[in-house]
């Protein structure tokens, strides 16, 4: 009597096992990724934003705020460890990272799928936009950190160009949104908001706070282009309120006269 044979069990070959939670380095590089997306990178953003905003005064106080920063202690030692280094990182990762994913938008066009995909395009927009914006403002043309009055007449020259002001606003735009979703999804990966309620509710947070941020952002940038301060002199002299406070009017004829010289 024949009997039926049992097809032979197909050959599995060894590959590389499911990466699980809190296991491999790969989980550690992708914490580490989402983590300097906040801080320091996010920290510093802000810090950038609101010190641009100093531009809205004119030049005299955007050139006093570049000389606030660039007197501070150690400054170049934070700006390699909190800037330049982590920014490096996050940007060289993120790249990795969007080569090694998949969105298939086409085939799932989902809204994740979506958010994916603008979270990477945004990331590769700022990443240019960064590494220009560093070469030309930081190490080419006046020497800011030197001469930190030049600073809204070097950025008001270079936006004079129609396509320089575009590749701004653009990068403007692009940064705010890659910075606003990037909490969103800080929080979600972190364990920050694990119900669907609470990431609905920060999704909504976050999109006020990036539209503020791109308000404040494209305000800076108006501040060079509107017209209101036009051909800003490259060392504009600061204001006396900018440097000193007013100096009380004393009685006395001798202090009175200290004060005259000082105020001269």
């Amino acid at each position: 009597m024949a009997t039926a044979q049992q097809p032979a069990a197909p050959v599995v070959k060894s590959g590389v096992q499911p990466l699980r939670a809190g296991q491999g380095n790969s989980f550690l590089w992708h914490k580490l990724h989402s983590l300097l997306g906040i801080i320091p990178i996010g920290a510093f953003l802000l810090e950038h934003l609101l010190s641009n905003f100093e531009a809205l005064k004119g030049p005299a106080a955007y050139g006093a705020q570049v000389r606030f920063l660039n007197s501070l202690p150690l400054v170049r030692v934070l700006e390699w460890t909190f800037i330049f280094l982590p920014l490096l990182y996050h940007g060289l990762y993120g790249v990795w990272i969007w080569l090694r994913g998949k969105s298939n938008i086409v085939y799932y066009p989902w809204a994740g799928n979506w958010m994916y995909t603008a979270q990477r395009y945004t990331g590769i927009i700022a990443l240019l936009y960064i590494g220009q914006h560093v070469a030309r403002q930081r190490f080419m043309g006046v020497d800011l950190p030197e001469h930190p009055m030049a600073a809204f007449a070097k950025v008001q020259q270079e936006l004079a160009n129609p396509w320089m002001l575009a590749v701004y606003i653009i990068a403007m735009i692009a940064i705010c949104w890659h910075f606003a979703y990037g909490i969103w999804l800080f929080a979600a990966k972190w364990g920050i908001t694990p119900g669907e309620t609470a990431r609905k509710r920060l999704g909504y947070c976050c999109a006020a706070f990036g539209l503020l941020l791109v308000v404040m952002g494209l305000a800076s940038i108006w501040a060079f282009v509107g017209g209101k301060y036009p051909n800003a002199p490259g060392n504009p002299a600061p204001s006396v309120s900018l440097l000193i406070a007013p100096a009380p009017v004393l009685c006395t004829a001798p202090m009175l006269s200290s004060a005259t010289m000082l105020s001269s």
